[in-house]
């Protein structure tokens, strides 16, 4: 036994390589660890109250009180009804203001892809003197709050004509209250939208261009079937972030919009606050709002990421 245990010598001392390479693996675990306990954190945040909304949404007032004090308030239980949600149909004219929402922000998402991207091949692509320059004023607009320039646009949409249906067809109209277009128009130009098209196109090879130019293809053709087929996420990222202020946009409309048949689904919100509030029809009217944004930013999910990532990484 003594001989065998001898024959086999002392075992192998670790050298620095080996060492350091360890080292690196258990700070890396270290470093995930805290990767996805932070995520988790950030999870939960996010996540709660909005299941507390949603659950909330089919509980009675008094069942929303009495969970407060415990996790039930995050949980399907006790006497759940569609109450509330019959309670906002009946009490403010909620299909109307989701209607006009739908139809806001279709159209400000739409017009806006078109116009942004142009705008954005235009600087990107075509030569042209003073284009930088163009450029660096979109992007300062950026730092003038919304709210600085609110009260003197709604006197100029107040001035401006406006397209009206009648029965007996169109009729030019002067001011823009109380009408689409001025909940649309204001929101089409986008300089973040502009500046994430002109950064993506950027970063297509040119000489697809010169190539095409030498087949006669024109600027309207190489925009059209080149260049925006191989943009796919960059227009779903832009059509998120387009879709969202619009969807939520709630000081705008307010000045601008009086009849209640013109009014999106923000505004509405205020009317749930006027008299007695209905805790359980809030939550069910915020739950009718977010749920529709959430559907689509889970569809365009992927193509959002991967415009980021390849942003970053252009970056």
């Amino acid at each position: 036994m003594t001989t065998a245990a001898n024959t086999a010598g002392p075992a192998p001392e670790a050298t620095p390589g080996t060492s350091r390479r360890r080292g690196r693996a258990a700070t890396k675990r270290r470093s995930r660890i805290l990767t996805y306990l932070g995520l988790t954190v950030a999870a939960v945040v996010a996540v709660f109250p909005l299941l507390f909304m949603i659950f909330s949404s089919f509980k009675s007032d008094a069942q929303i009180f009495s969970d407060l004090g415990s996790f039930k308030a995050f949980l399907p239980v006790g006497d759940l009804s569609l109450d509330n949600y019959e309670g906002v149909f009946n009490r403010v004219p909620a299909g109307r203001f989701i209607a006009n929402s739908v139809i806001v922000t279709v159209a400000i998402v739409g017009l806006g892809l078109i116009v942004n991207s142009m705008i954005g091949f235009a600087i990107s692509r075509m030569r042209w003197r003073g284009k930088n320059l163009i450029l660096s004023l979109v992007l300062a607009t950026l730092m003038v709050p919304f709210e600085t320039i609110a009260v003197p646009l709604v006197f100029w949409v107040a001035k401006l004509p406006s397209i009206q249906w009648a029965v007996d067809g169109f009729l030019l109209k002067q001011g823009m209250l109380n009408t689409y277009q001025v909940q649309i128009l204001p929101y089409v130009a986008n300089a973040l939208a502009i500046f994430l098209f002109a950064q993506h196109f950027g970063d297509i090879p040119k000489e697809i261009d010169e190539a095409a130019r030498v087949d006669g293809a024109s600027w309207w053709t190489i925009y059209r079937k080149i260049i925006v087929p191989l943009s796919g996420p960059t227009f779903a990222t832009v059509a998120i972030i387009t879709m969202l202020p619009a969807w939520n946009s709630y000081l705008w409309p307010l000045m601008v919009v009086q009849q209640e048949s013109m009014r999106p689904v923000s505004v509405g919100m205020q009317y749930f606050f006027q008299l007695n509030p209905v805790w359980g029809q809030i939550m069910a009217y915020g739950t009718l709002i977010t749920l529709p944004v959430l559907i689509i930013f889970v569809i365009f999910q992927r193509s959002f990421v991967q415009s980021l990532a390849g942003t970053a990484v252009k970056g």
